[in-house]
Order: structure tokens, then C-alpha cells, then sequence
């Protein structure tokens, strides 16, 4: 049976510790492809990806730490060590809450990124890789950003990498009456073509699909244009600056682009990116990355450092109450299979000790429901104590005490997996119908612990 001891584990690779080139390295072509190929592990029962334009990150849940960190590996490949961040089960599920608060973005307190993990979770619940463990933590992570987001300050300011390119680009130069390229209509160019719209003259919107670029452009209320890729080298030479945020998996223009553009600023916030380096060798034309705007981004981190204090303590709270959760559902899974393994067996001996009395002169009606209550009274007061010590194992983490109960009650219990909860979010696993054979103070302390 599940004992619902499994553990989480996680790898990052972000911009507190890596280069560009190291993400992109760390990156795999699709979340959703990457998320199945951890699924196809046999240690692995849930799994979860994350990649944005600063960050790829894996999560898994295995029965045991080394299974994990095996099925990691194998995610990371040759990634340089040095520029990963090694997770436990505490640690994965606290920097999730600080991922989905926005603490760990470039742009502390950014929005783009709840909806980025919302997206990776639904992928993961797409693939059957959600199960108990990664769906608590997620949806407990999305919850805590959301309020942190509500209740706080932290997303007040630049918002976004776009407008923080943006931001980046008025201290290169005055664009009051510039022209802007943005390559891409996703979100992120969205975003920046937001942050342009304010601040230049004219803008021209690049992209694969022209519709999805024409549709952006009509949302911008200065004098804006559409155009194909195929006209990037065009759009460039009547350009003063250049945001690129695609989210292909290449290069999208070409470093020949730019010959002509003459003196330009071209700001990259793709990952991976999608102007090639080499770019920046050309006369007069000067390429930025995600690294570039660094200092841009700790001038918004500063400014909302109280803020995040604010928050940190809220994930303090968050994590203590989900850490409670998990313990509470590890011992009343436990319990709950004690239960059954007892019920079987009380249901056996009840059955031959009747037959038996019936070969006898017979049981009356009444006779059978003193003995059934007799039966149901016994394994309640014997499991008493039991269900008191395992549920304070869970609360001190004594994990093999939980594991050794098991094996003393023996495999006369025929422990079978029990179903997982009606409510995946409801604090105790045990059935109701074996609640109701339970000792009434041992019921009381389930519905207050519940509470």
C-alpha cells in the first residue's frame, strides 16, 4: 500500500545562479514533452516542469530521496552542477510559494509568472503526473501567490520583463519620438509593446503569424503596424530599438538582419534567445540580454523590499499549515488502512463465530447486533492507542515509526491501496465509514485537527 510517504524533490535552474546560456542549456524543447518523459520513469509517480524565459526547473516525487535525485539527473543531462539548485521535499514545496509569489523572479513580484506555473500544472494534470503530493504543493503555491499579490505591494511598479526592457531602453536613449520593432505577439511582447506604447512614436509588431501580430497591434493606441517575420530586416532599418520575445526554440531573425539598421538598440528577452550575439558585432547596433537588465530589476527589487518581507512571512504561514496537512493525511492514510486490515479481519471471525452459533440452535437478531457491537467496540479500544501514537509520529516526522506499526500488525491485515480522497484538499484521509467505528475521542481529535 501508499503510505503516503513519497517525496518531492526538485532541481532549479534560474537566473540567481546561471547565465543565459546555462538555462537555455537546462531548457528542454516542450514542458509538456519533458514532464512525460519523468512519468516514463518507474521510480516516478508525479512529476512537474517549469520553464520561463529565466528558469528551468523539474520536480518529482519517488518513494525514496536517491530515486529522485536519479530521476533528476537524468532531466539535467549535462548541465554544469555548479549552476543547479538542488531541492529536497521542504525546500521544493517552500520555493514553489516563493517562485509563485513572484520572490524568485528577476522582476521580484512580476505577475506573468503565477500564470506561467498555472500552465505547467495543468500540463503536468494533462499527463496524469499530478497525484497527491505535487498537486497539494502547486495549488497551495498559486493560492499563497495570488494572496500575496492581493494583500501586498509586491507586484506595485515595473511588473513585467517587458516593461523592465523597456526601462532598460530609456536610459540607452530618448524615445520620445523613436520607432520600435517588438518580434513576437505573445505575452511577454505583449507586455513590452504595452510599455512602448507610452513611450515611442511608432511601433512595428514582427511575427510568424501575421493575424496574431495584426490583433496585438490593434490593442496599441500610437501608430502601430504589422508585419511577417520575412520583414524583420526591413522593420529593423526603420527601427531605433528592438524588443524580441518569441517563444520559438531558435534564432528567429538573422544576424544579417541588423546590417543596414544603423545606430539601434535591440533588447532580447527570449529564452531561448532570438537574436543571435553575433549581432552585436555590427556597427552601431548593440544587443542586451536578460543579463543586461539586471540592473534594472534590482532597482525594482529594492523598492519593494518591504514587501517581501511582508510575503516571505506569508509563505512562513502557508508552508507551516500545508506541512500539517501532508503529516495529517501520511498518519490517516495509515490509520485508515489499519482500519480496514481490522475490519476485514473482524468481519471474518465474525462471520465463523455465527455460523458456528447457527449450527448450534441459532443466533436471534438481537444476539447478532450485541455480538457486532462487541466485535466494533473491540477494534475501536484496540486501535485507540495506535491511531494517538501514529498521528503523533506524523507530527514529529518519525516516519519509521509509521513504517514499523505496519509490519507489527503483520500481513494478516492484507493491506490493499486504498482510494485516494473524495477531496484531494481536505486535511484527513480516513473513510467516513471507518470513522464511525472509531472510539469517540479519537473522533474528536480528527474533527479538531481537521479544523
Amino acid at each position: 500500500m501508499k503510505t503516503g510517504t513519497d517525496i518531492l524533490a526538485g532541481v532549479s535552474v534560474s537566473h540567481s545562479d546561471a547565465s543565459v546560456e546555462a538555462i537555455e542549456r537546462a531548457a528542454v524543447d516542450s514542458q509538456h514533452a519533458a514532464i512525460e518523459d519523468l512519468l516514463d520513469l518507474p521510480s516516478v509517480s508525479e512529476a512537474l516542469v517549469l520553464q520561463t524565459c529565466n528558469r528551468a526547473e523539474a520536480y518529482v516525487v519517488t518513494e525514496t530521496p536517491e530515486a529522485g535525485k536519479e530521476a533528476l539527473a537524468a532531466y539535467l543531462g549535462d548541465v554544469d552542477p555548479a549552476v543547479v539548485r538542488t531541492l529536497d521535499h521542504e525546500e521544493s514545496i517552500r520555493h514553489l510559494m516563493a517562485v509563485a509569489c513572484g520572490l524568485e523572479s528577476l522582476v521580484v513580484g512580476e505577475d506573468q509568472i503565477i500564470g506561467q506555473l498555472r500552465d505547467a500544472y495543468e500540463d503536468a494534470r494533462g499527463v496524469g503526473a499530478m497525484g497527491p503530493v505535487l498537486d497539494d504543493a502547486v495549488l497551495k503555491a498559486l493560492h499563497v501567490g495570488e494572496r500575496a499579490r492581493d494583500e501586498t505591494a509586491i507586484n506595485e511598479g515595473v511588473v513585467s520583463l517587458g516593461s523592465a526592457a523597456v526601462r532598460f531602453l530609456e536610459s540607452k536613449r530618448d524615445l520620445e519620438e523613436a520607432a520600435a520593432l517588438v518580434v513576437g505577439a505573445g505575452e511577454m511582447a505583449r507586455l513590452a509593446a504595452e510599455a512602448l506604447d507610452r513611450a515611442v512614436d511608432r511601433i512595428l509588431v514582427a511575427n510568424r503569424t501575421l493575424s496574431h501580430a495584426e490583433h496585438l497591434t490593434e490593442q496599441l493606441e500610437s501608430n502601430a503596424e504589422a508585419v511577417g517575420l520575412d520583414a524583420v530586416a526591413t522593420a529593423a532599418d526603420e527601427a531605433d530599438v528592438v524588443v524580441s520575445a518569441t517563444g520559438s526554440s531558435g534564432h528567429v531573425v538573422d544576424v544579417g538582419d541588423f546590417k543596414d539598421a544603423g545606430r539601434t538598440h535591440v533588447v532580447d528577452i527570449a529564452r531561448p534567445r532570438d537574436v543571435p550575439p553575433a549581432a552585436d558585432g555590427i556597427e552601431g547596433v548593440s544587443v542586451y540580454d536578460l543579463d543586461a537588465i539586471e540592473a534594472i530589476t534590482d532597482e525594482t527589487r529594492r523598492k519593494r523590499e518591504a514587501a517581501a518581507e511582508t510575503v516571505e512571512a506569508m509563505i512562513d504561514e502557508e508552508f507551516d499549515h500545508l506541512m500539517a496537512q501532508y503529516k495529517r493525511k501520511r498518519a490517516d492514510q495509515v490509520i485508515g488502512a489499519m482500519y480496514e486490515g481490522a475490519e476485514r479481519i473482524k468481519a471474518r471471525e465474525l462471520r465463523t463465530a455465527l455460523s458456528k452459533l447457527e449450527n448450534e440452535g441459532g443466533v436471534s437478531e438481537a444476539e447478532r447486533e450485541i455480538l457486532e457491537s462487541m466485535a466494533d467496540a473491540l477494534v475501536g479500544q484496540l486501535l485507540s492507542a495506535p491511531t494517538e501514537s501514529l498521528r503523533e509520529a506524523a507530527e514529529n516526522d518519525e516516519w519509521s515509526t509509521i513504517r514499523t506499526a505496519l509490519e507489527l500488525f503483520g500481513p494478516a491485515f492484507e493491506l490493499e491501496p486504498a482510494e485516494p480522497p473524495a477531496e484531494p484538499d481536505r486535511p484527513g484521509s480516513i473513510p467516513e465509514e471507518m470513522r464511525d467505528r472509531m472510539p469517540a475521542h479519537v473522533i474528536d481529535q480528527l474533527r479538531t485537527e481537521d479544523e
